[in-house]
């Protein structure tokens, strides 16, 4: 009930009022820290059973159920999804899946045992300013792709860090994490980015085919709060990335393709536009989205079969899930950003710590517009080395070696 999942009860509260779902159980190991919130959400006026474990939820619920919700931590996904399938429930997977390459594909076989196909909650890909965008780029209106950017800073306090147990970490035990700007909280935006050079069917990622990273951390973490990303697609487009939660001020991000023709900026909750070499420019409002509620309703329209498919499978993670695991690869190690540039900001308003690491925005963009690392420019690090997916069986011996394993 706590974190992500509390936007999950408060999503299902309002479909339940419309009479698009209705909530028939959910569990906690620490339930009774939640009895505010089961109160809000009128757990007993709506007649939800709850449990202290998964487990013996679904021994004893699994009867009444269409699908099963996993909001969960990120290492617990591939058991929670197992336990769902097994029973025969279509499963809503939030997103990552997982970060683990090989875990991603015990769960794709698995899933071709399910009687529905898993849905992953990556938010933003069924917008139709998105699908419609994107179809356009498929049709050849815009020119060939040559590239795609992204730029992300989203200011996150030290408490954020403690949110849970497993907040920026690497592992727990033998479990991949991974927990970071890349893996979970902008992963919604890298997805978008694969999505955006993907073909030729619209619902489509592009695989990465090398990829070259530097990771740092500004945070007291286990893992990285800082990522700066370069990938070539199997298709041959250059994908450069870069995101951060070191930072102060309001958060921001912006989605960008550059094609013969024209350049698409897409910055959610705001507008798009498309820049034609002529001169021309298109600006695209993009309307009031709930991407939780709206997810929520495509998959049941899918479980209803009333479209095709979900709109993210478990197969089409496998490109991000490769460059995450291919970027960790890649870095070798998480550098320490230089004391000088660290500085603590307390906000008096949220009485909240951050950190600042002087000069971030000037680094994103000189390596998104000049391809200019930071390696190269003042960040005391060497380059990243560039790995292929033939790399990836060196991926869990990276990540124990950066956990200190």
């Amino acid at each position: 009930m706590g974190g992500f999942a509390g936007w999950h009860h408060n999503t299902v509260a309002k479909l339940e009022e419309r009479g698009e779902a209705r909530l028939i159980c959910t569990c906690d190991p620490a339930a009774a820290s939640f009895v505010a919130q089961q109160e809000a959400w009128k757990f007993s006026a709506r007649g939800v059973s709850v449990f202290p474990d998964y487990r013996t939820m679904l021994d004893a619920c699994h009867q009444q159920l269409d699908l099963l919700v996993v909001p969960t931590p990120i290492q617990l996904h591939a058991e929670m999804h197992r336990a769902g399938v097994e029973l025969g429930l279509p499963v809503y997977l939030e997103k990552p899946p997982t970060l683990d390459y090989l875990e991603l594909e015990e769960m794709i076989v698995r899933d071709r045992s399910a009687r529905k196909s898993s849905l992953v909650g990556f938010n933003f890909i069924i917008e139709k300013p998105r699908l419609a965008l994107k179809q356009r780029i498929l049709s050849g209106e815009f020119g060939a792709v040559r590239g795609a950017t992204l730029v992300a800073l989203w200011p996150r306090p030290a408490d954020y860090f403690r949110r849970n147990s497993w907040a920026g970490r690497l592992m727990m035990g033998d479990r991949v994490v991974l927990d970071s700007c890349f893996g979970n909280a902008n992963a919604h935006f890298v997805h978008n980015l694969l999505f955006w050079v993907g073909g030729p069917e619209l619902y489509s990622w592009a695989p990465p085919a090398a990829v070259r990273a530097e990771l740092y951390r500004a945070h007291a973490i286990e893992g990285a709060d800082t990522f700066f990303v370069e990938a070539d697609t199997t298709s041959g487009v250059n994908l450069r990335f870069a995101l951060s939660h070191a930072c102060t001020g309001g958060s921001s991000h912006a989605e960008t393709v550059t094609c013969d023709k024209a350049t698409l900026r897409y910055i959610v909750g705001q507008f798009a536009e498309v820049r034609w070499t002529d001169g021309r420019v298109e600006r695209i409002t993009l309307d009031e989205f709930d991407g939780l509620a709206e997810n929520h309703l495509d998959y049941y329209r899918y479980l209803r079969g009333e479209s095709a498919r979900p709109a993210t499978l478990l197969t089409d993670t496998r490109p991000f899930v490769a460059l995450n695991d291919l970027a960790y690869v890649s870095s070798g190690k998480i550098a320490s950003f230089p004391p000088a540039l660290v500085t603590a900001v307390c906000d008096a308003k949220e009485q909240k710590d951050y950190v600042n690491v002087a000069g971030m925005q000037a680094a994103q963009e000189n390596f998104l517009l000049r391809g200019i690392w930071p390696s190269t420019s003042g960040w005391t690090r060497e380059p990243g080395a560039i790995a292929t997916p033939a790399d990836l069986p060196r991926f869990r011996d990276t990540v124990r070696a950066m956990a200190g394993r």
